[in-house]
């Protein structure tokens, strides 16, 4: 969508970006504090979860969870929260004709929280059954389980749902109060934003109920360890195994190394077409397969990620294998490039339809290190990737031999001990 952006600093402390998208006919909020689960001792590692969930419950103007929730989707309007390891976010998004309600009761509920017993007790069943529920995603499973492994402040759901009982109700309050303060807020609002509107919105979160703070939080330094073996979970109820396989380097991407790596996965894993995913369906190895990018504020990670059966894995890491030695030797052909590139750009005009796509673009670097991505730039950020800039960054992402593999199923350690060793060159060659 067609959109202007500003930037905005209030006296407060806290900092945000305007989208303005003229003629839109619904708002869309999102306010993040630095507030997650990093924050806590790893005994109270549900403490940012639950205060999540029963923040947007009852307050000072409307004394029940079930009271706040009418009021505010009377109109039809949508309401969530998320939690992770590093941010808390709030949003919202309503029919333009209710903006300013909506954004009085989303800061009414931030700032005049009551944190109930009983509606603890109640977040605290339901908070039970997510993470019950998200237990049940054997990938979710795999990917967290290596991310502790490799040294990142994670759990995993099962450990969480042990954990959960340590946590009471002075502990939510005592981490409000640690992290709900305007200096550390940061905010994207997305709509149909003219000067007079921006002004009024600007001067609410200027005098937000919220102690100011000492500043934005910062981010944990965590440093990647490569592991010596892979990780095995079995399950003897699962036929298939999931695996992923993961590189590091100790520092993170920039910008054009983020285009070109994005470019490289769609020509290996991203169509029916690609390089890896595409020659395993080829052969009826695998269904489907992903690979992607991730970065911490100290590291930057490459995975590659399947569930296949175990007759086939074999075959389906000797293509993964060929595939990356043949970026590695740069062996890249310039047609796959273009196509990629085609590929990419049809990507981009898809993702910004709606408001809240469009929010979303800007949330994920806004929020971790305030950087404003230039939307309309984007077409010459991928038109500038060059074969040699993807076969440079692809190498640099396994020359520090920062590793590791891991898999869940019922083939056994052994077995995946075995295709380890079929990938173990990637990082010896490099």
């Amino acid at each position: 969508m067609k959109h202007t952006t500003h930037e905005v600093s209030l006296k407060n402390g806290a900092k945000g970006l305007f989208v303005h998208v003229p003629d839109a006919t619904v708002m869309t909020f999102e306010m993040n504090f630095r507030a997650g689960e990093y924050l806590v001792e790893p005994d109270k590692w549900e403490t940012p979860h639950l205060m999540e969930h029963v923040l947007l419950g009852a307050n000072e103007l409307l004394p029940k969870a079930r009271l706040f929730q009418a009021e505010f989707e009377k109109n039809g309007a949508y309401s969530n929260a998320s939690t992770g390891s590093y941010d808390i976010t709030y949003e919202a998004e309503c029919a333009d004709f209710e903006w300013d309600r909506i954004v009085d009761l989303l800061l009414i509920a931030i700032t005049k929280p009551l944190f109930l017993e009983d509606e603890f007790q109640a977040e605290f069943g339901n908070v039970r059954e997510e993470l019950s529920s998200r237990s049940n995603s054997h990938f979710r499973h795999l990917s967290l389980a290596l991310r502790q492994a490799y040294g990142f402040k994670v759990k995993t759901d099962q450990e969480r749902l042990q954990l959960m009982e340590n946590v009471n109700l002075h502990d939510i309050r005592a981490h409000y109060l640690g992290t709900h303060t305007a200096s550390n807020l940061r905010f994207i609002i997305g709509g149909n934003l003219p000067a007079d509107r921006r002004k009024i919105i600007k001067n609410l979160i200027e005098n937000i109920e919220l102690p100011e703070g000492e500043g934005r939080l910062e981010l944990p330094h965590e440093s990647p360890v490569s592991l010596k073996s892979p990780l095995y979970i079995a399950n003897d109820t699962i036929e298939n195994v999931y695996f992923y396989i993961d590189t590091f380097m100790r520092r993170r991407m920039e910008e054009p190394e983020i285009d070109a790596l994005s470019l490289i996965n769609t020509m290996l894993t991203e169509t029916l077409y690609s390089r890896i995913l595409g020659t395993a369906r080829e052969r009826g190895l695998v269904y489907g397969m992903s690979s992607g990018f991730g970065q911490t504020k100290d590291s930057s990670n490459w995975w590659f990620g399947a569930q296949v059966m175990p007759k086939n894995a074999p075959a389906l890491f000797k293509i993964i294998e060929n595939e990356l030695q043949a970026v590695f030797d740069g062996n890249i052909i310039d047609q796959d490039v273009v196509s990629a590139k085609q590929y990419a750009l049809g990507r981009y005009q898809r993702s910004g339809q709606t408001v809240g796509g469009t929010v979303s673009g800007y949330s994920g670097h806004y929020f971790f290190d305030e950087t404003i991505d230039d939307y309309y730039k984007i077409p010459e950020r991928i038109e500038a990737v060059s074969k040699e800039r993807i076969i440079e960054i692809s190498r640099e992402l396994f020359a520090e031999r920062i590793s590791g593999m891991g898999a869940l199923g019922s083939c056994g350690e052994d077995f995946v001990k075995e295709l380890h060793q079929q990938i173990k060159p990637l990082w010896k060659q490099v």
